[in-house]
C-alpha cells in the first residue's frame, strides 16, 4: 500500500492517473529483482538481495531522439555515469539504469549493447550511457557481482508505462531508508497542463530525522528495531539516494538542472541531509522538445533547428511539483517495502503505514 492508500496526502498538488513517473507520456520503467539465498555471506554465492531498474524517456530510440536534460549533485559519495557529456551538451541520449554500487559497469555495458543492437547492422553507434547507484552491501552480497547483462536486458524488456512496482524491487531491492527497509518509489504531479514525475532509489537517512508532511515521525518510532546487526565500520544513516525527474514541459537544459535541484529539497523535507557518506544525485529530463539532432556525426545536416522553451517566470509550479513528488516518492518507497533479512542475518524492518497514518 502506498501513502495515499493510507490517507497520507503529501502537499497540495494533484497527482497523475498512476501517481508515477510514467504519468509523463512515453516514459517507461522496468525492473529485474534478484532475491535468493539466506544465512552467512559467502562472496560470489550470496545471499542475494539486489537488481536493476531501467527508465526509458520516451517510446522511441533515445539514442536517435535525445531529450534535453540536466543534473544536480547534493553530495558526491556516489556515481552516475555519463555526467560529463550530459553537462556539456545538456542532452540525454541513452536509457537510465539504476543498480547497486558494484554493478554500475555491467549495467552500463549491457545498455550500450542493447542500444547498439537496436540501431541495426551497418550503423555506427556512440553512447555515453547514464547509470546511477546506491549501496546495498548490508543486505546483499554486493561483492559477488550478481547482476548480469541478462538481468539488464530483462529490466529493459520489462519497461512499460502504467503503474510502477515499488519498494524492494529492481535496483532498490537491497536498500535501506531512514532506518527502515527502503527501495524504489515514485509519484507525480499535474501542473499547468504539464506533468512532473519522480522515481527515487532511496537508501539514505537516519531514523531520528525522518519527517513526513512536516511531522518528525521518526522520533516516535524508536521502538521499531533499527537495521542490524551493523558491521563495526558502518554507521546509521550511511547511504545514498538517486532521483530521476521527468517532465513533458518544454524545458531547456539549464531549466532541467534547476528542476533536478528541487528534487533535493524533497529529500530535505523527509529529513535527508546529504550526509558525508551519502551519494545524492538527481537527473531531470524533459520530453517537450523531441526533434533534437542526435549526437551522430552528419546525422543532422541543417545548421540550425528550433525548440520551444517555457518562460522562466512560469517555472515555479514545476519546482513545487518536483519537491512534492520527490517527498511522496520516498514515502511510497518506504511504505511499499516489506521487512527483509539478508546476508549474515541482517534485517531491515518495514515502516508500518497504518501506524504512520495514525502518527500524522
Amino acid at each position: 500500500m502506498r501513502a495515499r492508500d493510507h490517507g497520507i496526502v503529501i502537499g497540495t498538488g494533484e497527482p497523475g492517473p498512476y501517481n508515477a513517473i510514467t504519468d509523463v507520456p512515453g516514459v517507461r520503467v522496468g525492473h529485474c529483482t534478484l532475491i535468493r539465498g539466506s544465512g552467512p555471506r559467502v562472496v560470489g554465492e550470496g545471499p542475494v538481495r539486489t537488481g536493476v531498474t531501467v527508465v526509458l524517456p520516451h517510446g522511441g530510440s533515445v539514442f536517435e531522439e535525445p531529450v534535453y536534460a540536466g543534473y544536480h549533485w547534493l553530495n558526491g559519495n556516489g556515481e552516475m555515469t555519463g555526467m560529463a557529456f550530459l553537462g556539456e551538451f545538456g542532452m540525454l541520449s541513452s536509457p537510465i539504469g539504476l543498480t547497486n554500487t558494484a554493478s554500475v559497469g555491467v549495467v552500463r555495458d549491457a545498455l550500450v549493447e542493447i542500444e547498439v543492437g537496436a540501431l541495426g547492422k551497418g550503423r555506427m553507434a556512440w553512447s555515453l550511457t547514464v547509470v546511477a547507484e546506491t549501496w546495498d552491501g548490508l543486505l546483499n552480497d554486493i561483492d559477488g557481482m550478481h547482476v548480469t547483462p541478462e538481468h539488464v536486458r530483462e529490466a529493459y524488456q520489462a519497461a512499460s508505462s502504467g503503474p510502477v512496482a515499488e519498494g524492494a524491487v529492481g535496483g532498490g531491492t537491497g536498500m535501506i531508508c531512514h532506518g527502515f527497509k527502503g527501495g524504489c518509489g515514485t509519484a507525480s504531479r499535474l501542473v499547468d497542463g504539464y506533468t512532473v514525475g519522480v522515481l527515487v532509489q532511496a537508501n539514505h537517512g537516519r531514523r531520528d530525522r525522518l519527517t513526513v508532511n512536516g511531522v518528525p515521525v521518526g522520533r516516535a518510532l524508536d521502538d521499531v528495531p533499527l537495521p542490524g546487526p551493523l558491521p563495526g565500520a558502518v554507521r546509521e544513516g550511511a547511504g545514498s539516494i538517486i532521483g530521476i525527474v521527468a517532465t513533458d514541459a518544454p524545458l531547456l537544459p539549464h531549466q532541467c538542472v534547476r528542476l533536478a535541484r528541487r528534487a533535493a529539497l524533497g529529500v530535505a523535507r523527509t529529513g535527508g541531509a546529504g550526509e558525508n557518506s551519502s551519494g545524492d544525485g538527481f537527473l531531470c529530463f524533459a520530453t517537450g522538445n523531441r526533434d533534437l539532432p542526435p549526437n551522430v556525426m552528419g546525422a543532422h545536416p541543417a545548421r540550425t533547428f528550433q525548440v520551444t522553451a517555457l518562460a522562466d517566470d512560469h517555472i515555479d509550479p514545476l519546482f513545487y511539483a518536483a519537491i512534492e513528488a520527490t517527498e511522496e516518492a520516498i514515502v511510497n518507497a518506504l511504505l511499499c517495502a516489506e521487512t527483509m533479512t539478508g546476508a549474515d542475518g541482517f534485517t531491515a524492518h518495514a515502516l508500518d503505514g497504518v501506524r504512520l497514518a495514525a502518527l500524522l
